[in-house]
């Protein structure tokens, strides 16, 4: 049986996604830990890297320990990648082209075999800190707006910036952008948004304002944790946030994740170059449905299923 499903996937276009931050929640990634010694030994893995009892965080939490950037970003990673093994090892899938939402561009980059594994949870428990210390505790925010274009959130985003930082972070399509900045800039912002019809505006529950100017001092501390790492080279295409587009040189891995620190997320495009390479199937590999639905709605031609719980290994 694994050897046929081994000659199905060798024939097949798979491209796999992993998720980012906002996907987590308590309890993530246990079941494939109980029933695949692959990914046990995974979380062992991540939890002696770290020095650090990561596994208990995602199987029993606290919530609000689990939800600090700097624990955040290496569990989503830990699960993503414990389920892409037990995927690859139970079905033998490999992809022709991965991506990533933000920090799940770290995961893709460890699935190709451009990272390892070791580094990548370090380089992104950093990166979380980095990110939460950039800054300061209520100085920042994150708003998801609904409905208009991004060149006119662009736009009402210079309007309403009055000299502070508020920009789009996370073009994620289907209508939906994200903004993030200073807190007052994004306040103005989204009293302008809704001013101009936006189908929705509500402010995210987030602790950092991402992928703006304001984490400027976080790409500039990522530059030095990234020197320290070796990027291997790797044969499949990673589509990259910052350029939404196919990156096959291991030369530009630390430079695009230095620039996506302070950069939009450019998923809508990202996707639509995906859609142009006709993958037969795109994965999202990891805790939550998030990209998934997004993929449905930008681009509602590819075929794409979630895989965050044992039972989805069914739809393979």
């Amino acid at each position: 049986m694994l050897e046929e499903r081994r000659r199905v996937a060798e024939k097949a276009r798979f491209a796999f996604v992993f998720p980012g931050q906002g996907s987590q929640y308590v309890g993530m990634g246990k079941e494939f830990c109980d029933q695949f010694p692959r990914a046990r030994e995974t979380f062992v893995e991540a939890d002696e890297i770290l020095k650090l009892p990561l596994s208990e965080l995602c199987f029993s939490g606290p919530e609000d320990e689990l939800k600090l950037t700097e624990n955040t970003q290496p569990a989503i990673l830990t699960v993503s990648i414990a389920i892409l093994r037990v995927v690859q090892s139970e079905y033998g899938l490999r992809p022709s082209w991965v991506a990533g939402h933000s920090l799940g561009e770290y995961t893709a980059l460890v699935a190709v075999g451009a990272l390892a594994f070791a580094d990548a949870v370090k380089v992104v428990r950093e990166r979380g800190r980095l990110m939460q210390k950039a800054v300061p505790a209520g100085q920042g925010a994150m708003a998801v707006v609904l409905g208009p274009a991004a060149s006119d959130v662009e736009k009402l985003c210079e309007e309403a910036a009055g000299g502070e930082v508020v920009a789009p972070a996370n073009l994620n399509g289907g209508g939906q952008i994200v903004i993030a900045g200073a807190k007052g800039a994004v306040a103005r912002a989204m009293a302008l948004a809704r001013e101009r019809g936006a189908k929705r505006v509500l402010e995210l529950p987030v602790s950092a304002p991402f992928h703006c100017a304001l984490m400027q001092p976080a790409a500039e501390g990522l530059k030095q944790v990234l020197a320290a790492i070796e990027v291997k080279p790797f044969s499949v295409g990673v589509i990259t946030n910052v350029d939404a587009d196919i990156n096959m040189d291991e030369k530009r891995v630390k430079s695009l994740l230095v620039r996506q620190a302070v950069s939009p997320v450019r998923w809508e495009e990202s996707v639509k170059r995906l859609e142009a390479m006709a993958p037969e199937r795109v994965l999202e590999i990891g805790p939550g449905k998030v990209l998934a639905g997004l993929i449905k709605r930008i681009s509602p031609k590819l075929s794409v299923d979630n895989i965050e719980k044992p039972d989805d290994l069914k739809k393979l």
